[in-house]
């Protein structure tokens, strides 16, 4: 009997699982230890994942099932996890993410956090916050998402009044990223409130001692604040209505939700700008006018370089956007935009933000593995790859540059320092662009070096 095989399973996801990202939300609370409810090596393969891009130690408890947890119910491992969690590291929070297995076999997470607490009654416990968080349902993103509404669902309340300050909500963006939003909007003199903040937690201080528990993260006393902020900034533009954190906030708290995207290219940081400086009624500082002078004469004059070149795109879905967005500015074309994301939205919010006369050049590869961008690489002809590190295997057999930017970059250094949002990020995304064509050129060249 003939018997067809599928190989499907084989191929390279262009996402990572879903309580990856929720435990990346975590990290970037004050005092938290993530906790995934089911086997050891969901865990390790996060942390695996986690410490190769940011060269910094990360602790992810685990549940620990075994054959006879996944058979009876992992009830008491989650419960016994809690315990020496709390004991061992003494946490202000404990995140909570469950994994295929947990969820496949029904365990009630809610239920079994309620008996938890009634058995300890008297005792002092840290926040608990579950995020359900399955990896056959979604992407990394998802879960990142899920993590920042049920933070903002569990903590987040308006009995404080306003406080005046401003809600990000950045998304998955580097600690570099993190810590120049956040000079941004302090510069419009006015208090950030940002979840998550992984800045220093990701990218700390060298060490005297080992710490289990990194400084920084923004407190949850902090996020409490969030509901009596003046407005929130979600720079997600993909992610649906019903994950969205700052539709928690409105909803919960009556915080007006402004949606601006990453602020990556000239015309997103201007949206953003403009946005702050409508909130904060003030004008833009000057040095961030400054900051776009010198961005704009950089494209002048890097413009002969890249005119015309063409782009293959791969990324999480707002930093897809965002990247496609900013090379239709400087004049490449992204002939392939894929993400592994699942919202469903990357072809709508990429269609409604490309220009037009650069839809049919464009395609659009939602839900994608890395098969799906080899085929539509070959048949586009780009001249470099803009993605993570996942991509080099690609662009090897094409013999083209990879710009490494998003996550995970796994083989180059500083990853957690790449700086990609605001006119200064833009402007050393823009600069590492084009020395990847000139190095190109140059090394394909057959008389090699040449006065540019």
């Amino acid at each position: 009997m003939d018997v067809t095989y599928n190989d499907s399973a084989t191929t390279n996801a262009c996402k990572l699982c879903t309580p990856l990202g929720a435990s990346l939300v975590f990290k970037g609370v004050r005092g938290s230890v993530p906790l995934m409810h089911g086997s050891q090596g969901c865990a390790t393969y996060i942390r695996r994942y986690l410490i190769s891009h940011f060269r910094e130690p990360v602790d992810i408890a685990s549940s620990n099932f075994s054959e006879d947890t996944a058979i009876f119910g992992g009830g008491d491992n989650l419960k016994q996890a809690i315990t020496n969690v709390t004991r061992q590291y003494k946490p202000e929070l404990v995140g909570i993410s469950t994994t295929c297995l947990s969820e496949t076999i029904g365990d009630d997470v809610g239920l079994i956090l309620k008996e938890f607490k009634a058995e300890q009654s008297g005792g002092c416990l840290p926040e608990i916050v579950h995020v359900s968080t399955p990896s056959y349902r979604g992407t990394h993103m998802d879960g990142f998402h899920d993590a920042v509404a049920a933070l903002l669902h569990a903590l987040a309340s308006s009995r404080g009044g306003n406080n005046g300050c401003i809600n990000i909500l950045p998304g998955m963006v580097s600690p570099a990223d993190m810590r120049h939003i956040r000079e941004i909007v302090e510069d419009f003199d006015t208090g950030c409130l940002m979840l998550p903040d992984y800045s220093e937690t990701l990218d700390g201080m060298l060490w005297a001692t080992y710490q289990k528990i990194p400084e920084g993260g923004i407190g949850i006393d902090e996020i409490r604040e969030m509901g009596g902020a003046r407005a929130t900034i979600d720079m997600s533009r993909v992610c649906s209505e019903k994950r969205s954190g700052a539709q928690v906030l409105k909803a919960r708290c009556n915080i007006p939700a402004h949606r601006t995207g990453l602020p990556l290219g000239v015309k997103a940081c201007d949206h953003f700008f403009s946005t702050l400086s409508a909130l904060t009624r003030r004008d833009v500082p000057k040095k961030y006018t400054r900051q776009r002078g010198r961005l704009l004469d950089a494209f002048v004059d890097g413009h002969k370089y890249i005119s015309g070149k063409r782009a293959v795109v791969y990324a999480e879905e707002d930093l897809v956007v965002g990247l496609a967005a900013f090379l239709c500015e400087i004049g490449i074309i992204p002939v392939v935009c894929a993400s592994g994301g699942t919202s469903g939205h990357l072809r709508e919010v990429l269609e409604q933000t490309l220009p037009g006369n650069l839809k049919e050049e464009i395609r659009i590869i939602e839900e994608a593995d890395f098969q799906d961008i080899e085929e539509a690489a070959m048949e586009a002809s780009p001249d470099l790859f803009i993605g993570n590190s996942k991509g080099y295997s690609i662009t090897r057999k094409l013999g083209i540059p990879l710009i490494r930017v998003g996550f995970p970059i796994h083989d180059r250094f500083g990853g957690q320092r790449s700086l990609h949002v605001g006119y200064r990020g833009t402007q050393q995304l823009f600069d590492r662009i084009v020395n990847a064509v000139l190095e190109t050129r140059q090394t394909t060249s057959d008389v090699g070096y040449s006065y540019m």
